[in-house]
């Protein structure tokens, strides 16, 4: 039952510390590894380039993440 707790407390703090980030920052970061991604695939680096371009789905999910906490609070 405290690690449930544990759990809560610590989610609380890494959603107050990126509810601090504007959204725009996620938008940013996703289309710095589209970019970065484009210019490894331009000098054939085709794995990290792969590699690279998939952040950018993650960077867009955080950035909604983050939204939805800046206008609905955490629990």
């Amino acid at each position: 039952m405290s690690r449930v707790a544990k759990e809560g407390k610590w989610t609380e703090e890494i959603e107050d510390r990126t509810a601090k980030l504007p959204s725009t920052v996620y938008l940013a970061a996703a289309l710095a590894s589209m970019g970065a991604s484009l210019i490894l695939k331009i000098a054939k680096k085709n794995s990290a380039a792969l590699f690279v371009g998939q952040w950018a789905a993650p960077f867009l999910i955080m950035g909604v993440y983050n939204k939805i906490v800046k206008t609905e609070g955490h629990d």
